[in-house]
């Protein structure tokens, strides 16, 4: 701002030569300046004023609009608060390859005290006792009359319970709405659902998180808005899943087994249609983990993939079917299984002590000779032995989608010698989960690819490397089904339904090494139909014993095979296989006439 001077040179020197007074002049510049800042000084206020108007509008406005949507909502009695209460509980189903329902959540209350607010809390934790019966009364009356402010009670209630504690009629018991994940099947395919539990709590919502199976390892994908709820659809089917896990539950009481478990799976798409671990558990109750002793034996311990094995005679197929692709045997040739054999300074023996002469490598399977695919396994040779077992997967956890696949590494030894090739060749040595046996023989089945086992729907086949010729598993698919036909599996033939498979009975471990006596792993892996497969069916009992003869029998042709072709009667028709008729030879029948 520029300010003019009171005494300007320019008047006070012509008004001096004038004799005129300079005071006048004086006077009327210090008027005209009063006057000029009279004008800022009002304009400056008019503004203030106008802001402050303005402020004091928009708070005016703003009770007035609180005001009103406090009168035209509903009247709720107050609640308390607390971080979190802004948690998203939503969550996606998860469905069957059909679309039938396996997971989805179900709106429910959560039940919680506010000690200062109550009333009479001696009466209230009396009758909560009742209405809970694994709540202590001293313990809640204890919690009730302390200093606490706040305590959990439930975190989830049933309608009924809600009810019964509203009739308890004291405010300091609060409910809080839940949104918790519900298994409507119960303990249908439980293992591979898992199951969930609460993360972040607040009291007006909870988050739902997975905890086990496939709920844990699709729990980014099942909680992200963007999927639009969009459901998990998996490869399991419902009922193929309820009648499998039905024939094996009565299979594994009926041969007096402590476990069971078994995999069926696609073998050009590596699906899993139905998986089973038993003993069993309800998802909606999860049982608390196992802290202490056998691990396998809570039924937490999923048998199909976290049960590692040595699995016995079923691993001979593979010796067979590589030393047909590298064109050392056919199916046809002659082997020495004789013995004595000794091998890195082991005696190699036959079950029940048989002693074999000269066998066909397709006998030689039928027969289940360990010598004779020992011999077959020397002269593949320890390190083309070592890369087939790696191409068939048995060096690493499977691909399978749940969390608990992950710890499932197979048992490799630690110097893989001739003797491990030998007894490796036939089951011993080298320990794997049912589920890479099944992924193995879908590579058989298919041609020779190896699949990845899956438990999401898949459109179409997934095929993999080649790990074998179509030759030399189109061989060792005939050698499965003459296994059926004429070997060890003979109670495995199902009418109408032409069955391959390998039978497998392993001596159980001990926990400080060596072996027991008396307990077996029994497995049967099998393929059907067998001319044109489509699935593979692996059934594993653990510790089983057959009683209806004289003396106890534990090998795997009378306790898994029976239960593994009871299974195919039952789901082969539900899969839409239609059975067919195998011609057979007429005998002693003569065509005497034309007329």
């Amino acid at each position: 701002m520029t300010r003019t001077p009171l005494r300007p040179l320019a008047r006070i020197l012509p008004a001096r030569a004038a004799g005129e007074s300079t005071e006048a002049i004086e006077r009327e510049n210090l008027r005209a300046r009063h006057e000029e800042m009279r004008d800022r000084s009002r304009q400056r206020a008019e503004g203030r004023l106008l802001v402050l108007g303005l402020f004091f509008f928009c708070a005016f406005m703003t009770v007035a609009v609180r005001m009103g949507m406090l009168a035209t909502s509903e009247p709720v009695e107050p609640r308390a608060s607390a971080q979190g209460a802004a948690i998203s509980a939503a969550r996606a189903d998860i469905v069957d390859r059909q679309g039938r329902l396996l997971a989805t959540n179900f709106e429910t209350h959560a039940l919680y005290a506010q000690p200062p607010q109550m009333v009479d809390p001696a009466a209230a934790a009396q009758k909560l006792a009742e209405i809970f019966p694994d709540l202590k009364e001293e313990e809640l009356l204890k919690d009730f009359t302390g200093k606490r402010k706040f305590l959990w009670i439930r975190k989830k209630i049933s309608p009924e319970q809600m009810q019964l504690v509203h009739e308890i009629g004291d405010p300091g018991l609060l409910f809080g709405p839940r949104d918790m994940r519900l298994y409507p099947n119960g303990t249908l395919a439980a293992h591979v659902l898992g199951g969930a539990s609460f993360g972040k709590e607040g009291v007006s919502a909870a988050e739902v998180i997975g905890v086990a199976g496939v709920e844990k390892q699709f729990d980014d994908y099942l909680r992200d808005p963007a999927n639009g709820q969009k459901p998990l659809q998996l490869s399991l089917d419902l009922t193929i899943q309820a009648a499998a896990e039905r024939v094996l539950y009565g299979g594994m009481r009926l041969m007096n087994a402590k476990g069971a478990t078994s995999v069926l799976m696609d073998v050009k798409t590596g699906e899993v249609i139905s998986v089973v671990s038993l003993p069993t558990f309800d998802p909606n109750n999860r049982p608390r983990p196992a802290t202490k002793g056998d691990q396998s034996d809570s039924p937490l311990f999923n048998r199909s993939v976290q049960g590692v094995y040595e699995l016995g005679s079923s691993f001979k197929i593979f010796t067979a079917a590589q030393a047909v692709d590298l064109g050392l045997v056919s199916p046809s040739t002659i082997i020495d299984a004789s013995g004595p054999m000794r091998v890195g300074g082991f005696s190699i023996g036959e079950f029940n002590n048989k002693n074999y002469k000269k066998l066909s490598v397709a006998d030689i399977i039928v027969k289940s000779s360990n010598r004779g695919t020992g011999r077959m396994a020397l002269q593949i040779g320890v390190e083309r032995q070592q890369q087939f077992l790696k191409s068939l997967g048995f060096f690493k956890p499977t691909d399978f989608e749940i969390v608990e696949a992950r710890t499932g590494r197979p048992l490799l030894p630690k110097r893989w010698t001739d003797l491990s090739a030998v007894t490796i060749s036939y089951g011993h040595g080298l320990s794997s989960s049912p589920m890479h046996l099944a992924a193995a023989y879908s590579a058989i089945a298919n041609g020779g690819r190896m699949v990845k086992p899956t438990i999401v729907k898949q459109h179409g086949p997934r095929l993999g490397d080649r790990v074998m010729s179509e030759g030399a598993a189109r061989a060792a698919r005939k050698m499965l089904r003459k296994v059926v036909t004429d070997g060890t599996a003979s109670m495995a033939e199902v009418p109408g339904y032409a069955v391959g498979g390998k039978t497998g009975t392993a001596d159980k471990p001990k926990p400080r090494g060596g072996y027991y006596d008396d307990k077996v792993i029994a497995t049967f892996a099998t393929m059907f139909p067998a001319h044109d497969p489509k699935y593979v069916l692996v059934v594993t009992l653990d510790e089983p014993v057959e009683t209806s003869g004289s003396k106890p029998r534990r090998s795997a042709g009378w306790t898994a095979v029976p239960v593994a072709a009871e299974m195919i009667g039952r789901i082969a028709p539900l899969l839409g296989l239609r059975p067919s008729v195998e011609p057979v030879t007429l005998a002693d029948i003569t065509l005497t006439s034309s007329n």
